[in-house]
């Protein structure tokens, strides 16, 4: 690595220790239930740093890293614990609009992303459309100066936060399914806009239903060219999939799961000892280490923009699975321990006296948390049929 991009890590990782708050930090290590007042807290902090979007172009308020840079920072800060950047602007989002909007949807949509004003989310996935995302059924028909959306979207991550949402919608019909999408940009408090959260089995509110009824987005909130959104998607999917190799989270996670084994004792010594269980993280930390450095090679040869071809989708599938390697491991290690486990004591402020060692409170809903990784962000088997097709021409 060049010592110009050690320095910048060393620098990121400085700042992180300095500038996070002490109780952000404390829920993100026991894994409690943040708000959306403590993700835009820390990404202000960022954002006045200079580093929220910094791998944007600077004439709209980035740094123009690039991909290897934008990877080095995002690991590092989810090493040292900082809370997850949440994509659906920054990184999703935003990169569209700069790349394909209208100069009026740059000066209007960027800023407030950059600064955390807004929140968005994405409205990809459908009840009958989730990894075969070209079968989507949300309609929107233009009358007049408006489109109006009717139509469902489901698994949609911080729905209940969201100021926007980046949407896709069929406006027309085509000879191929993926025909006929157009990118829409729309208000979350516009009439007919209906929130609704999906439980999950980690005591969390992270997904969410969202249903439109006769929901009116102004034609100028169209991202592009109508019926043309599958180039968007697929950008944007690129970007997903490349951040989805979370390197950095498996490395914290890693190294919490390393502090439980050596609290905790087998036969009088520190599991961490055992030969077994070092063997599975040694196995763990091999494997992690490989994927760092395909990622650091990846990322090094990509001058300008994200990477694509298949070795995105291999990284997706690589990551997820070493997701939940890492957290199996910690159940194992954990035992009994973790089994009573009350999603009450995620709540910061609820009076649940901790049912497992210091260090691995929440574990057990990181555990069924991460069950979902080799699913969302496009499931696993999906991307193995991407790369069969497209890499291997099988």
């Amino acid at each position: 690595m060049q010592a110009e991009l050690r320095a910048f890590r060393e620098e990121v990782r400085a700042f992180c220790r300095q500038a996070l708050p002490a109780d952000i930090r404390r829920k993100v290590e026991e894994n409690l239930s943040l708000e959306r007042a403590d993700h835009q807290r820390w990404q202000n902090i960022l954002f006045q740093r200079g580093w929220m979007g910094g791998h944007w172009p600077r004439e709209w308020g980035g740094r123009g890293w690039k991909p290897l840079q934008r990877w080095l920072f995002e690991q590092t800060l989810a090493e040292e614990g900082a809370p997850w950047l949440i994509p659906m602007g920054v990184a999703y989002v935003g990169p569209v609009i700069y790349t394909f909007g209208s100069d009026a949807q740059k000066r209007r949509f960027l800023p407030p992303i950059l600064s955390a004003d807004h929140f968005w989310a994405q409205g990809y996935s459908e009840p009958n459309a989730g990894s075969d995302l070209a079968g989507l059924k949300t309609r929107a028909d233009l009358q007049g100066d408006h489109y109006v959306l009717n139509g469902q979207k489901t698994w949609t991550t911080y729905a209940n936060w969201a100021d926007w949402m980046f949407c896709l919608a069929r406006t027309q019909s085509g000879e191929r399914p993926q025909d006929g999408v157009s990118f829409l940009l729309v208000d979350m408090t516009s009439p007919g806009v209906t929130v609704r959260p999906i439980a999950t089995m980690d005591g969390k509110h992270h997904v969410n239903e969202v249903f439109f009824d006769d929901v009116r987005v102004p034609a100028e909130n169209l991202v592009g060219e109508e019926g043309k959104a599958w180039r968007y998607a697929k950008f944007l999917l690129v970007q997903e999939r490349l951040i989805a190799a979370e390197t950095g989270r498996i490395r914290h996670l890693l190294a919490g799961l390393r502090a439980t084994a050596a609290a905790l004792t087998e036969g009088g010594r520190p599991l961490a000892e055992t030969p077994a269980f070092a063997a599975r993280i040694a196995d763990i930390a091999i494997d992690l280490a490989a994927l760092e450095a395909v990622c650091a090679r990846l990322l090094a040869r990509a001058d300008g923009d994200a990477p694509g071809g298949v070795e995105v989708n291999m990284l997706k599938i690589r990551s997820s699975e070493l997701q939940q390697r890492v957290t199996e491991e910690m159940m194992r290690a954990l035992g009994r321990l973790g089994i009573p486990f009350d999603p009450a004591s995620l709540d910061p402020g609820a009076d649940v006296p901790p049912a497992w060692p210091t260090g691995a409170v929440g574990m057990a809903s990181e555990f069924m948390h991460l069950r979902a990784a080799t699913i969302y962000g496009g499931s696993n088997e999906i991307q193995r049929g991407i790369i069969a097709k497209q890499g291997l021409g099988l």
